[in-house]
């Protein structure tokens, strides 16, 4: 990293790229970049061509089940999103045609409701490896086509720096929820090493030369840690069992959370919350808990250290 050119936000130093030109043409290069971005993160089938919006509007409106409203809901929220990018499609064929574009043309105004209704449905979709649907990415093509370039670029690097924060708040739970355990040891380091590769990896464009060592480090410092073996004796107890799987459980949860913020570059709170509070749930129930003969505690068969378990949807 020496020799980058580095900004500082939010306590974080983040490798810096000169932002493109402000254009009408950088633009809707970067909101078709950002709208196939956001395809790639959300739950399948709501990528609804712009042409299909009148459709999709109406089996929303006629759809009474309140929980495939929800799927329509977001259906309807995709559709939006490519007409707003098939008008600046159009736009821009016509400025290069010659054809001046003012701010207040009504399909610059058409393509602007577009992406506000889009982003109040985006409430509705989920994220593919949870229930969150990952508000930022919904907000940020209207924040391409209604701030500068400069000040964009700017809004990411403070995004970034949020993702980071995430990150470096589940290693630490995780480092504190294993701190006393006897069947899963010395997990610090490989902990340590996915946070670093993990932050690295966020600041990082595709198109970078680095990409071809940042990702490979931060993909085997994942594999690493998820698979990590507990130590369990020959004739292990089954309390101890239960933590070592449960334990084991929460790593793979952990290092998967942190892969979806790896990959989105916005901060996930409601995943991070839920997270953080299974870890919680986890020390309390095999660490914390007093038994009659004086060890941590246990849990009867049917317990679960995480019942909400909301990153087993991947």
């Amino acid at each position: 990293m020496q020799g980058e050119r580095r900004v500082f936000y939010d306590g974080y130093w983040i490798k810096y790229y000169e932002p493109p030109a402000d254009s009408l043409e950088t633009k809707r290069g970067l909101i078709q970049a950002l709208t196939r971005r956001l395809f790639n993160h959300v739950e399948h089938g709501i990528n609804i061509p712009g042409w299909r919006l009148n459709e999709a509007r109406a089996a929303y409106a006629r759809e009474t089940d309140p929980e495939r409203k929800r799927v329509n809901g977001a259906m309807l929220a995709g559709a939006l999103f490519n007409r707003a990018a098939d008008i600046f499609t159009c736009l821009v064929d016509l400025q290069s045609a010659g054809v001046e574009i003012a701010a207040d043309n009504s399909l610059m105004r058409e393509c602007g409701q577009c992406l506000l209704e889009a982003l109040d449905l985006g409430k509705m979709v989920r994220h593919r490896g949870g229930d969150e649907g990952i508000d930022e990415l919904w907000g940020e093509p209207f924040k391409a086509f209604s701030m500068t370039i400069e000040d964009f670029y700017s809004s990411r690097y403070l995004k970034i720096a949020m993702t980071m924060r995430d990150i470096d708040r589940i290693a630490a739970t995780l480092k504190e929820t294993f701190a006393h355990s006897r069947q899963i040891t010395e997990v610090d380091p490989r902990i340590d090493d996915l946070a670093q590769a993990a932050k690295r990896k966020c600041e990082i464009l595709r198109t970078d030369p680095a990409v071809f060592d940042v990702w490979p480090a931060f993909v085997v410092a994942s594999d690493r840690l998820a698979r990590i073996a507990p130590l369990l004796p020959p004739e292990a107890s089954g309390d101890a069992t239960r933590e070592a799987m449960a334990g084991i459980r929460l790593l793979r949860q952990g290092a998967e959370l942190i892969s979806f913020l790896v990959r989105a570059r916005v901060p996930m709170p409601k995943s991070t919350r839920d997270f953080i509070d299974c870890c919680h749930q986890f020390r309390h129930t095999f660490f914390e808990l007093p038994r009659p003969d004086g060890d941590a505690g246990s849990m009867s068969p049917s317990q679960d250290a995480c019942p909400r378990d909301h990153l087993a949807r991947a």
